[in-house]
């Protein structure tokens, strides 16, 4: 039976606005395009097969639906540019299947100009067709916070630039179903650059914060106490926290791989923590060498390798090269993490702490790398015999902090 919605691509973006499809009662066809980070409980998928989620492998289907998304993933490519080899690849599926008047809509962060320059002539030569005249095609950028409880796709308004008004508004029906508001874009490549400001917003002030822990390290401040303080300003200052890294789906773009004029505020937030994993395994290294530890044959354990808390997603974990670092050093590494069963680096696998606590009084350090919710951190850092904290999740006193 034909779906009223294709997703293609169920990935981090994909799966969640597949389900606040099914939420809504849109019957739902997912196609996934390669091996995509994402995945369901079996609750969870349970709940959206019987509420008309159908997952696929039949590229013929994608040419029975009224609206496609396409949510392939756009990693960071060699070049430091974004890959479009996913979106390619899916583009050119949908394309050989596109039917008049279907809604196309692309959701995978790219740069400005993507939708018009690169999508559009693949689905135009693919199908035969003419975007803005036999189908729709639009624009609108994803807006997931895995793991947010308080954040719905039904309370997050939703972003749209067609390639014509006709476009807009076809797309704008849909989403129209899945959330409270929908905001209209002038084109594509303005709900483009939507995508793009969000998350170098994102990054920009991850940096400043990382910097200003270096800074208060070096000081001794404490800039937890300053984030506190200055959080209470009603007005001109929102909070971030520092952190080991920033990991992760959305990459941080400052278009100079794409092409495009670079933004020199992007790229020195990049190198900026890029450099967080490295200051972490100095700041254990200092720690070790305190307490009169050498990291030579130290026993490191790794609190939380996941990129964000309360969840099973590994992607840019900054986990992944603080532990290859410790290794470097000479370092034995362990870890534990409640969502996380198995963990390899560089394919060779890390050991998984069975006890908890036994593990942290046997460690010679234990670094909290991501505060999951089942860490009661009083306790562990009664039992540990170092404490790095670096999500300043501790309590006062419990623990060094970053």
């Amino acid at each position: 039976m034909p779906a009223d919605l294709a997703v293609i691509g169920l990935g981090a973006y994909g799966l969640p606005l597949a389900q606040a499809a099914v939420a809504a009662g849109i019957s739902t066809l997912g196609y996934r395009t390669g091996p995509e980070a994402g995945s369901l409980s079996p609750a969870e998928l349970r709940r959206m097969l019987s509420g008309g989620f159908r997952p696929t492998t039949d590229p013929a289907e994608l040419g029975r639906v009224r609206t496609a998304v396409i949510c392939a993933p756009t990693p960071r490519g060699a070049d430091g540019g974004l890959d479009l080899s996913q979106l390619e690849a899916a583009a050119r599926t949908l394309a050989a299947h596109l039917r008049p008047h279907t809604t196309v809509i692309l959701e995978s962060p790219v740069y400005p100009g993507t939708t018009e320059e690169f999508l559009r002539p693949l689905l135009e030569a693919g199908s035969g067709l003419r975007a803005g005249r036999d189908f729709h095609l639009a624009y609108s950028p994803s807006r997931v916070d895995p793991g947010n409880r308080d954040v719905t796709p039904a309370t997050t308004p939703k972003v749209i630039g067609g390639l014509t008004p006709a476009c807009t508004e076809s797309a704008a029906a849909f989403y129209g179903r899945l959330t409270d508001k929908v905001v209209r874009a002038r084109g594509p490549r303005e709900a483009e650059t939507v995508q793009l400001l969000e998350t170098n917003y994102r990054h920009v002030n991850i940096a400043l914060v990382n910097e200003m822990a270096v800074l208060c390290n070096d000081l001794g401040v404490d800039l937890w106490d300053v984030i506190r303080c200055a959080e209470t300003k009603p007005f001109g200052f929102q909070a971030f926290r520092p952190g080991p890294g920033v990991g992760g789906h959305s990459v941080p773009q400052d278009l100079t791989a794409g092409g495009g004029r670079g933004l020199r505020m992007v790229e020195l937030a990049q190198e900026v923590n890029d450099r967080m994993p490295g200051y972490v395994v100095q700041r254990a290294a200092t720690l070790l060498n305190e307490h009169g530890k050498s990291a030579r044959g130290a026993r490191v354990l790794l609190l939380g390798v996941t990129y964000k808390p309360d969840l099973a997603d590994l992607q840019s974990t900054p986990a992944q090269e603080i532990a290859l670092r410790l290794m470097e050093l000479g370092a034995a590494v362990s870890y534990h993490d409640p969502h996380v069963s198995t963990w390899s680096v560089l394919d060779r696998p890390i050991p998984r702490a069975d006890s908890l606590y036994e593990a942290a009084a046997d460690a010679d350090l234990t670094i909290l790398l991501q505060h999951h919710r089942t860490y009661d951190l009083q306790g562990l850092s009664v039992k540990a015999q170092l404490l790095l904290d670096t999500r300043g999740a501790a309590p006062m006193g419990a623990a060094h902090r970053l």
